[in-house]
């Protein structure tokens, strides 16, 4: 196998991995919360767990379309990428941002909680960053 296929395999591998651990931690997180005090808290860390996957998945989405457009054009001095590529890497902060004053507003959800459960994208990373360092590649 070819270096940068197994840099490429494991990099998927660790995309992965980070969006898996993202609603572990954060799920389960939000779970004992609820269990064990506001419910209310417990569904904002469960909000802001899906938010954060979520905006994981429209960044890996966004990002690969660049590699791919510009892998495509590897020749040209200015490579194209598709403007709606743009806007749907600036919409997924609006559209988030959005759901959180709504959520906040009528549901009442605490807004911290929901911003507290943002930081499972953060918790999952850095675990998945720990698991790399602890596993090297061969």
């Amino acid at each position: 196998m070819d270096p940068t296929e197994v840099e490429v395999t494991r990099g998927l591998a660790t995309e992965r991995r980070i969006a898996w651990l993202t609603l572990l931690l954060g799920l389960t997180s939000a779970a004992i919360v609820a269990l064990a005090g506001p419910v209310r808290w417990g569904a904002g860390l469960m909000m802001g767990t899906l938010f954060a996957w979520l905006n994981y998945r429209w960044l890996r989405r966004g990002m690969n379309t660049f590699v791919i457009a510009s892998m495509a054009q590897a020749g040209s001095e200015r490579p194209r990428v598709p403007a709606g590529t743009y806007f749907l890497m600036l919409f997924r902060y609006v559209l988030i941002a959005l759901a959180v004053y709504v959520i906040f507003e009528y549901l009442k959800i605490p807004l911290l909680s929901m911003v507290v459960g943002l930081f499972a994208l953060a918790a999952a990373t850095i675990g998945a960053s720990v698991y790399e360092i602890l596993n090297p590649a061969d």
